[in-house]
């Protein structure tokens, strides 16, 4: 039992040093927040600060210093393989990723380029694990190196309403590098084209941002 204690408190405290400052507010709210509800009832200042922790949680952005060759792309997200399929521009893939709320957050660029443009479109907040989610709130990060792309789209869903985006059109980028934030609940979307990659993922795999190779390219960019 104590060695199960051990190992809760060792993940508790390894995440704590990773967790982005946008957590701070939500955190410090939720803390005050329970101390006040705490004045009339113990078990429900408990449970809001219990949700104030998690919401510290779901900010972390762990560090992953995966080394990707010069063929591979980098997963941009933490979640689940919805779809792989050509869409409405049938020479460009698409691999849809669905975060839940226990994912990191956290996106993370597909490959090493320049940032060629960044697209936002205002949109719903439909539920970001289903087809409606094509409608959503939305932002486009294109990215390109040597005519080749691997974009990056960042979506709502019904409890995720904000996405922050951490590059502008001319950036630089490396392979992996932290690009954005989408906050609870959302999907991830990366367009690639279709007759230069060998997509490696399956529908209903569970990938990780900045770890898992996504794609090949038939050649490096």
């Amino acid at each position: 039992m104590w060695e199960d204690i051990k190992k809760t408190l060792g993940y508790i405290f390894g995440w704590i040093p990773t967790v982005l400052p946008e957590a701070l507010p939500w955190f410090v709210g939720g803390c005050a927040l329970a101390v006040i509800v705490s004045l009339f009832s113990s078990f429900l200042g408990f449970l809001v600060f219990l949700a104030a922790v998690f919401v510290a949680y779901f900010f972390r952005n762990p560090v992953r210093n995966a080394v990707f060759a010069e063929d591979e792309i980098c997963c941009p997200a933490d979640g689940r393989v919805l779809s792989i399929k050509t869409e409405e521009d049938p020479h460009t893939v698409v691999v849809r990723i669905f975060l839940s709320v226990f994912n990191v957050h956290v996106q993370r660029a597909t490959m090493k380029g320049e940032v060629e443009d960044v697209i936002y479109t205002p949109g719903e907040f439909a539920f970001a694990n289903s087809a409606a989610a094509n409608k959503n709130e939305r932002n486009l990060i294109k990215l390109s190196r040597n005519y080749k792309f691997a974009h990056i789209e960042q979506i709502t869903g019904a409890i995720a309403r904000r996405i922050k985006c951490w590059v502008k059109k001319g950036d630089h980028v490396n392979i992996g590098q932290g690009v954005g934030l989408i906050r609870f609940g959302s999907q991830v979307a990366v367009y690639m084209p279709a007759k230069d990659v060998r997509v490696l993922v399956k529908e209903g795999q569970r990938v990780e941002g900045g770890t898992t190779v996504l794609a090949l390219w038939h050649k490096a960019p």
